[in-house]
């Protein structure tokens, strides 16, 4: 038996963390109310499109009912808010505990379970956001009666934002609040899925969507029109070079697969016939960048291409034609922050002394370019995330509870 099983062990006491003298299938389970408040998470269709208010509203009168009292900031639209939750003494900076509360579409998915019904079958925990993230959010929630009873000496702060799926907006929104909504955290945990390992580097995205108007004209007479779709093959050409010239330039970290940043063309659409000049395409993309590689400066390079010289050779024949360039979402990598606070808390809670790194992108890179430390690190498998039929194993759950118990611990000690 393993010291973190030992009867003597402090965290086994808490009263959300399953009994330690139970069977091995009892500890492989999570306490019923970490289940029952995913299961109310779930239940909210938080797809990005809609609205989270009602999940928000929700967990705010769990918390109020327990004596906290949150702030809820509604976005501009009022549509959309974040959560933050503060847990203890004011006066000393909080690890803060942050998950997004949207979840992507399921449409067009073939689902054997009602993907807003929490299902348990043979150890899953079956529903969209079930994984991503709304089980971290769970645990996180379900640790506040533990946090209340203990005489902490650091605070813990629950943030809850939107949009992590579509435009990052909420991590955005919350890192504005800072100084206001929130004090500066110690350390931030992300707690996106990384089957419990420490992740202290991430790529970074950006995505670019391009509408390019030319002019339709007969197929037999194209100097009379301007072709968008051979507008935007120019486009792609210039594309496929920086994705080589990505290639060549490698991973300066040695640490991700593939070993270099990467650009996808995610679609094209355009053209009414085959025998008319296209008038109308649209093109969209994104390019991923491992840390230390500017992506940002490879999409200004293909916008000034597009609006330039692509744009002047459509309107030699066509001056109305545009190119209208839409840079819809851009986040930063997460870099390697060797002894950061977060870093080293999160190791202890893991009960590890090394770390990983993923290839998709989360919050954590905003909250790090904002100056705070964070890593990322959460129950589940990215494998699930954005599946049909997406889930979490109850282990994988059990496993972040006693990673949020050793925090509750950790803070009141």
């Amino acid at each position: 038996m393993s010291a973190a099983w030992c009867i003597d062990d402090p965290i086994r006491r808490l009263p959300f963390y399953f009994r330690a003298a139970g069977s091995d299938k009892e500890r492989m389970r999570p306490a019923d109310n970490v289940i029952t408040i995913l299961e109310k998470l779930v239940a909210f269709d938080t797809t990005s499109r809609n609205s989270n208010l009602p999940l928000i509203h929700w967990v705010r009168d769990y918390l109020e009912g327990l004596g906290v009292a949150p702030l809820v900031i509604p976005n501009e639209a009022g549509d959309k808010a974040l959560l933050l939750a503060h847990i203890g003494p004011q006066d000393v900076p909080a690890i803060a505990l942050s998950g997004h509360t949207d979840v992507v579409p399921v449409t067009g998915q073939n689902w054997t379970t009602d993907p807003f019904t929490l299902t348990e079958r043979d150890g899953r925990l079956y529903g969209r956001g079930a994984c991503d993230m709304k089980g971290f959010v769970a645990l996180a929630l379900a640790a506040v009666p533990a946090l209340l009873k203990k005489p902490l000496k650091k605070p813990v702060e629950i943030v809850l934002t939107y949009d992590e799926e579509t435009t990052m907006e909420g991590v955005a929104h919350a890192i504005r609040e800072i100084g206001s909504g929130w004090h500066k955290p110690e350390a931030i945990i992300v707690g996106e899925p990384t089957l419990m390992q420490v992740v202290d580097a991430h790529l970074s995205i950006a995505g670019v969507r391009m509408r390019i108007k030319g002019r339709a004209a007969h197929s037999s007479m194209p100097q009379l029109g301007a072709s968008a779709v051979f507008a935007a093959e120019e486009i792609m050409a210039e594309l496929v070079k920086i994705r080589e010239e990505f290639k060549a330039a490698g991973d300066p970290t040695g640490r991700f697969n593939p070993p270099y940043s990467t650009l996808n063309i995610g679609r094209v659409e355009g053209g009414t016939a085959h025998n008319i000049v296209a008038e109308n395409c649209m093109l969209e993309f994104s390019l991923r960048g491992v840390p230390g590689y500017d992506i940002e400066e490879a999409v200004d390079r293909i916008c000034a291409f597009a609006t330039g010289p692509v744009l002047a050779r459509l309107r030699e024949t066509a001056p109305e034609s545009d190119i209208a360039v839409q840079r819809w979402f851009s986040v930063p990598s997460l870099r390697p922050d060797p002894g950061s606070e977060a870093e080293k808390l999160a190791m202890r809670l893991a009960g590890t002394n090394s770390t990983a790194t993923v290839s998709y992108a989360t919050e954590a890179g905003s909250f790090q370019e904002a100056g705070l430390a964070t890593v990322v690190c959460g129950p589940g498998s990215i494998d699930q995330a954005h599946a049909p039929d997406e889930f979490i194993t109850l282990e994988e759950l059990a496993r972040g509870e006693r990673f949020i118990a050793r925090l509750v611990e950790e803070c009141s000690s």
